[in-house]
């Protein structure tokens, strides 16, 4: 993980902000002079609020809806007051593209802008640089370690790879394990990367260790660009700055783009995840006693390493436990009861643990000291986990067990809090310093209190613009009226119904059409029922999970301009295709979360407890903002047109339906059937 330390000092802010701000984003301003782009009065409302927000050091929550331009309505403001007040800023987002975007398109835009204006001279040489986790970088220190002491660590398959990242680290520029290509085996890299306090500023220098640059890169950066999930992760590992105000950095501000997907990865990585492959991987970089090898192999002993197997025989026991009983016929399983299993495995990991320590205070400080003072922080956090597990601790969490990797071998136990936003309110908001958080759908139905509600931003100013899209006239809506909900009953029917409409309605657009599903087995049995008449039509047939991954999917779709593209959870946002290669939208069912899941679940009964309705509080409020993403993958920019098809006619029959149409770009609801849907579907022809 990233450490952070004191390299930020903090400044008194300047009052140039919001003056400059104005001039760049007004009516015949300095976006408009310099580089010719439209005046969008939404983007100028954002581009203010965002400003007067990093003045006052004030939290503010904004949804802009698409084509509001909302990137550099905050990057522009961000840029300047870090400069202005040395203050380094958190950039964060959830999506690879939306960071692609920022890094390749509008933060050029700004320097171009920036070197336009006299006024602005200064600001055009402001740094950035990209947060990664520490594991993502090649450290040269570990790597000329883990050579010298192969045979302490590797048999000939894995000494080979070790003189391939030997290799590669003589010619790689970032050292980032994202450039290697066969991705480099895992317990080879575990053993090369930055993640180890061996690689620190003492034994690493940035001329040197690719981790080292990057750190110094960042301590530089008036920048900081981070993923949502690595954030929250550094978040909850090392909690904020301990003195003084910040995220991350002491006297850091933040802006959080895609901010809809904030509660759920929140809740994700304030809980524990402590899985059966993790513990024998720690284990084996111990001791391996199959290979004889592990940091204990040499330094240790026979009784240390004695210690070492007796942990793994009873970790297979005490996870297989959990695997042949409670997982016997399900993948997930919550946890109700405290001692839900013995506590077999607590005193041999505690004596494993102790047996370390005294390798430890017999060693001298050093790499190999560093590492297994590391290894032990980690069995640590693995004994502590079991017993929080076991004990159901602590309270405000929901436990479960799951199975994971490939045929469910991975045995993991897990715990989230039912309720995140005390931990959002904590570590972003009573920070005193800026957050921003933004998205094109955090009010669904023109009410932003559910989300504030979520994220712990109750007291939180809220702002909403539209979109300047043309809805009316480049979106159509049709909605049909005769498709039977997806009960138990109705399910064979229902769905053989929506495989006809999807093949009519799809068949009957020019361009491509992508069709949303909420359930992966609905997705499958559909596209059995089409997949041939599609080919018959030669249009190209793509389903998630099936042939390509999400990224390489999306752009075969792409790149087909008359493709059919069947999509679940993921598709539901961040597919950005412009022009006629998408289409069409289509809606197969409304996106409600499945509820047997343990956090819903748990989510749901807390609500219930406390006198409150769970489906209006949190199912529907998550629903109504999935269902708006859905929906906006259709028009991408102000030359986009297409239909949107709703194929769920809970829309109609339904008291909840109205909130649904309500969060639709426009009120002109076209609505249809399978006798009228000749005369009354009517997309539009392709434009190229």
């Amino acid at each position: 993980m990233i450490g952070f330390n004191s390299d930020h000092e903090a400044a008194p802010a300047s009052a140039l902000l919001s003056p400059r701000v104005a001039k760049t984003f007004g009516n015949s301003g300095w976006l408009h002079q310099e580089l010719g782009l439209d005046h969008r009065p939404q983007q100028e409302a954002m581009a203010n609020a965002v400003a007067e927000a990093f003045e006052s050091d004030a939290s503010l929550l904004f949804e802009a809806g698409t084509g509001v331009g909302k990137s550099l309505a905050y990057l522009v403001p961000a840029i300047l007051h870090a400069l202005e007040s040395e203050r380094p800023c958190i950039i964060s987002t959830n999506t690879i593209s939306l960071q692609e975007q920022i890094q390749n398109n509008d933060l050029e835009l700004c320097r171009s802008l920036f070197g336009e204006i006299p006024e602005l001279e200064g600001v055009r040489n402001f740094r950035t640089a990209l947060l990664l986790g520490k594991s993502n970088y090649l450290c040269s220190n570990r790597l000329a370690r883990a050579i010298e002491t192969k045979g302490d660590l590797f048999g000939t398959p894995e000494q080979e790879e070790l003189h391939r990242l030997a290799e590669w680290s003589q010619q790689t520029t970032t050292g980032l394990v994202q450039e290697l290509t066969p991705a480099p085996n895992f317990e080879v890299w575990d053993n090369v990367n930055a993640d180890s306090s061996t690689c620190n500023r003492k034994n690493c220098t940035p001329e040197t260790c690719a981790y080292q640059r990057a750190r110094a890169r960042l301590r530089k950066a008036h920048l900081i660009i981070v993923n949502h999930s690595l954030l929250f992760a550094l978040i909850n590992a090392t909690g904020s700055p301990e003195k003084g105000k910040g995220i991350l950095f002491p006297d850091d501000f933040a802006v959080i783009d895609e901010a809809h997907t904030v509660p759920a990865i929140a809740t994700e990585h304030f809980g524990l995840s402590l899985g059966s492959v993790g513990l024998q991987r720690l284990l084996n970089s111990l001791y391996n006693p199959k290979k004889k090898r592990g940091l204990l192999a040499r330094h240790g002993g026979s009784h240390p390493k004695q210690a070492v197997v007796d942990a793994g025989e009873t970790g297979e026991q005490f996870f297989g436990f959990i695997r042949e009983r409670i997982l016997k016929d399900r993948s997930i399983v919550r946890l109700r009861t405290e001692g839900w299993a013995e506590p077999t495995l607590g005193p041999p990991l505690r004596a494993l643990i102790q047996h370390v320590n005294a390798v430890l205070s017999r060693l001298e400080e050093g790499p190999v000291h560093d590492e297994l003072r590391d290894q032990r922080k980690r069995l640590e956090s693995y004994h502590t986990g079991i017993n929080q597990s076991l004990g159901l601790a602590p309270e405000d969490h929901v436990h479960w067990v799951e199975r994971t990797g490939k045929q469910g071998g991975n045995v993991t136990l897990r715990n989230a809090p039912i309720d995140v936003a005390p931990y959002l309110r904590e570590s972003l908001f009573q920070r005193e310093t800026s957050v921003i958080l933004t998205s094109a759908t955090l009010a669904p139905a023109g009410r932003m209190d559910a989300f504030q509600t979520q994220v712990g931003a109750d007291a939180v100013r809220a702002e909403i613009v539209s979109s300047p899209f043309d809805y009316e006239n480049r979106m159509r809506i049709y909605l049909a009226t005769d498709v039977p909900a997806p009960t138990p009953a109705e399910g064979r029917l229902a769905l053989d119904i929506l495989a006809d409409y999807i093949l009519f309605c799809a068949g009957k657009t020019e361009g491509g059409s992508l069709v949303l599903f909420t359930s992966y087995q609905d997705m499958r049995k559909v596209a059995l029922e089409v997949e041939e008449a599609f080919q018959r039509l030669r249009r190209p047939f793509f389903i998630q999970g099936r042939d390509f991954a999400r990224t390489e999917l999306t752009r075969r779709f792409a790149r087909s301009g008359n493709g059919i593209l069947f999509g679940t959870d993921s598709f539901w946002a961040g597919v950005d295709v412009p022009g006629d290669a998408l289409s069409q939208v289509i809606i197969a069912r409304l996106p409600f979360e499945n509820p047997t899941h343990p956090i819903p679940e748990a989510k749901c009964e807390w609500i219930r407890e406390r006198g409150g309705n769970p489906f209006g509080e949190f199912t529907l409020p998550k629903a109504l903002i999935k269902f708006r993403q859905g929906v906006g993958r259709l028009i991408r920019s102000n030359t986009d047109r297409g239909v949107v098809t709703l194929l769920d006619s809970r829309l109609v029959h339904k008291p909840y339906g109205r909130l649904f149409l309500a969060s639709l770009p426009h009120t002109d609801i076209r609505k249809f059937s399978r006798d009228s849907r000749e005369a009354r579907f009517r997309p539009f022809p392709r434009i190229s």
